[in-house]
Parts: C-alpha cells; sequence; structure tokens
C-alpha cells in the first residue's frame, strides 16, 4: 500500500519490490533493487526514509522518518523481522537482525552488525564493523556496549543523552498525559492520509 502524507508521497524505482501486504507512507524513497516484504513499514511521519541500493527490509519491520531524525538506510543494508528503525542513520553493508531497534539520532557505522533484539540507543553511534551482541545495548558516541545486566553503569551514560526530548520534544519527568496528548495530536495527521493507486 501507498500512501501520500502531509503531501509527500512515496517514490519507487521500477527495479524495486515492494510487497502487496507491506506501506509505504509520505516520503520514503527506495532505492535501486531495494525490496520490502510482507507487513514492512516505511512511514515518513514529518521527516524522510531513504533506503539504498540493494537493501532489504524484512518482514514486519518497521522504519520511521523524523523531522529530526531522517531514515537513512545505505546500500547492501538488511533489516531483518521485526526490527525497528526509528529516525537512524545506517551506513553501506550494515547488517540488522530480528528484533534489533535502533532509536532517533542514532548512527551505525558501514559494515557493523546489530544481532538480535539489541538495541542502539538514542543519539549514539556504532562504531564502522562493530558488532552489538545479542540482546545487548549500546549507548554513547562512540557507543560503550552493555550487557542487560548491567542497567545501573548502562544507566550512567544513557541518562544523559535525553530521550524524552529527542523523541517526544519534552523535558525528562515530563508525564505520559502530557506526551500521549502531543503523540495523539501528531499522529492524528494520518486522518488526511490517500491512498494512492498501484502501477
Amino acid at each position: 500500500m501507498l500512501l501520500e502524507h502531509r503531501g509527500r508521497r512515496p517514490v519507487v524505482p521500477e527495479s524495486a519490490y515492494v510487497a502487496p501486504s507491506a506501506v509505504l507512507c509520505g516520503a520514503v524513497v527506495l532505492g535501486e533493487g531495494s525490496r520490502v516484504l510482507h507487513g514492512a513499514v516505511l512511514t515518513a511521519e514529518n521527516g524522510e526514509v531513504r533506503l539504498g541500493t540493494n537493501s532489504v527490509v524484512m518482514e514486519n519491520a518497521l522504519v520511521r522518518g523524523r523531522a529530526k531524525h531522517h531514515a537513512v538506510l545505505g546500500d547492501a543494508v538488511l533489516v531483518g523481522p521485526h526490527a525497528h528503525v526509528n529516525g537512524a542513520t545506517v551506513e553501506d553493508e550494515v547488517f540488522i537482525a530480528t528484533g534489533a531497534a535502533l532509536f532517533p539520532g542514532s548512527v551505525v557505522g558501514a559494515g557493523a552488525e546489530l544481532r538480535i533484539n539489541s538495541v542502539l540507543h538514542v543519539n549514539s553511534r556504532l562504531e564502522p564493523g562493530a558488532v552489538l551482541p545479542i540482546g545487548w545495548i549500546a549507548v554513547g558516541d562512540p557507543a560503550q556496549l552493555f550487557s542487560p545486566d548491567r542497567h545501573e553503569e548502562l544507566w550512567q551514560v544513557q541518562r544523559e543523552l535525553d530521550f524524552p526530548g529527542t523523541v517526544y520534544g519534552v523535558p525528562r519527568g515530563t508525564g505520559m498525559r502530557d506526551i500521549m496528548a502531543r503523540q495523539s495530536a501528531f499522529f492524528g495527521a494520518h486522518h488526511e492520509d490517500r491512498e494512492l493507486p498501484a502501477d
């Protein structure tokens, strides 16, 4: 499904493939030979999504572009099933495994691997060629790698990265009612989406 959102339309070259059950919404630009498989969603909320040459977004993955943090994926990138790439920059030849999550402002260097259920936190940079192990969390610039049982050490780095400000545009401590009122209003723009005819 191709949707016009905020007056912007997806751009899909003839050499690309988008599965019938996938969704491309707004300012999404696919590279030559790219593939978007069943159930995947590429949504340019008020930013952009760009997918490079011969890159593949697998089943049920989400790639989200934001105004301050476009989602830009390079050439020969694999986004695995159920992965979440939100406002991140991903350089060439990166492997993003099943269930991995990349948050706004994060950057993945060329040739890096994010293994199953790993997390690259907001405003963090994973070095080229780095391997983020299964279930581990990377935070900071350059990223430090933490196993999930090291939460206190992780928090010492993570708290300075401004997750609420980066993701929601609010200071830490803002209540969920305020955050969700803002989110509800923001996503309300989808009321005006328009389905585009298939070519």
